[in-house]
């Protein structure tokens, strides 16, 4: 679901750092080529091009940050998302998903001994058939439900069993929450729950989408992304939507909550569509995706904004997609997918750069 914001871009997880869990020791990354930087995106330097073709997107960083989890799409042999790992060293990719229906979302957990994903394979082996978009552009709500494996993929485990989708699921740092969207209500709301899938407990309750969701580096706030009605209409809208299993996601903004769902506080509002935040290692900053400088609404860039809201910096300036954020614990690496140097129009790649703190 994340990753369907692609689709505007083309045609056709305070100040906490005291607490944060030291970062694992640096190395080479010496997997994908390099890619040439650009003078007017100073905080990125030494970029790397990991993935080349396809639909490649949603990579996040093992514990030890040697490997990244990933969804690809590569019609004919993978017509719609499986996970793989990439080991950052050696450029070896692995499948980790049963290779069977739909699935989004994969992440690590820290100790690295096993990951987390929604998929639909249990409900088919098949790809569940794409949103119709006679009625705009939509989201399909698919019969996720979250799947804890072996890190290799191995000895799968159901941990949800609810009707409709249950997806976007992301880990603690120290591993023993989970953080994940559910319409279990009959709205799509985030749920917390222990690290082995028990202890659901709802933590948001506001009308419409609430998603996207990661920890701090300390575990005790969330950012999330959430589209909220505002009139009768947009309302009515929403549920006739919901109701197809579908949802509109052109409004969505950044939100920031106590992960017991107190004291939330909006970051944006600007009616553009602002997705995938993630927290800088310091805690006193979300680096997100957003086309807000896009009249057309098709181009999305990263951003930076501080937890108070304030202090709002572009970071990427490609002419394409560039989303799915994410820092490494020591804040000097950055992982994000984009449409740049792709070869085939509306593929997306998956790329690694140093982070420079002051651009």
């Amino acid at each position: 679901m994340r990753k369907a914001l692609l689709v505007l871009a083309v045609p056709a997880a305070l100040s906490c750092s005291a607490n944060t869990p030291p970062g694992p020791q640096k190395f080479a990354v010496t997997a994908g080529t390099p890619y040439q930087a650009s003078s007017t995106e100073p905080r990125i330097t030494n970029i790397r091009m990991l993935t080349n073709g396809g639909e490649n997107a949603e990579a996040y960083f093992s514990g030890d940050e040697t490997k990244l989890i990933f969804q690809r799409t590569r019609p004919p042999e993978l017509p719609c998302d499986q996970m793989f790992t990439l080991d950052l060293r050696t450029g070896a990719e692995k499948l980790v998903s049963t290779g069977k229906g739909r699935t989004t979302c994969g992440y690590f957990y820290p100790s690295d001994d096993k990951i987390i994903y929604a998929s639909t394979h249990h409900v088919s082996a098949q790809c569940p058939a794409p949103p119709d978009m006679r009625q705009g552009y939509v989201w399909a709500l698919y019969e996720y439900d979250l799947f804890i494996a072996d890190a290799d993929g191995s000895d799968v485990r159901q941990i949800t069993n609810e009707k409709g989708y249950d997806a976007e699921a992301t880990i603690s740092n120290d591993g023993r929450k989970i953080v994940f969207t559910s319409v279990r209500n009959g709205d799509l709301d985030i749920y917390t729950a222990d690290a082995d899938g028990g202890n659901v407990r709802q933590v948001t309750n506001e009308p419409g989408y609430d998603g996207g969701a990661f920890f701090s580096p300390d575990g005790s706030e969330i950012v999330y992304r959430g589209g909220h009605p505002t009139t009768d209409q947009e309302l009515s809208d929403y549920r006739r939507l919901l109701s197809q299993g579908l949802v509109r996601p052109s409004k969505l903004d950044i939100f920031i909550m106590n992960a017991d769902g107190s004291n939330k506080r909006r970051l944006t509002n600007n009616g553009a569509a602002n997705f995938a935040p993630f927290f800088h290692p310091s805690g006193r900053q979300i680096i997100f995706s957003s086309n807000m400088h896009d009249p057309r609404g098709r181009n999305f860039d990263l951003y930076l904004i501080n937890v108070d809201g304030t202090g709002l910096e572009r970071v990427t300036t490609h002419e394409d997609f560039d989303g799915f954020p994410m820092f490494s614990r020591d804040g000097t690496r950055l992982v994000f997918g984009s449409n740049r140097g792709q070869a085939k129009r509306g593929e997306t790649n998956i790329f690694i750069a140093d982070w420079k703190s002051t651009p």
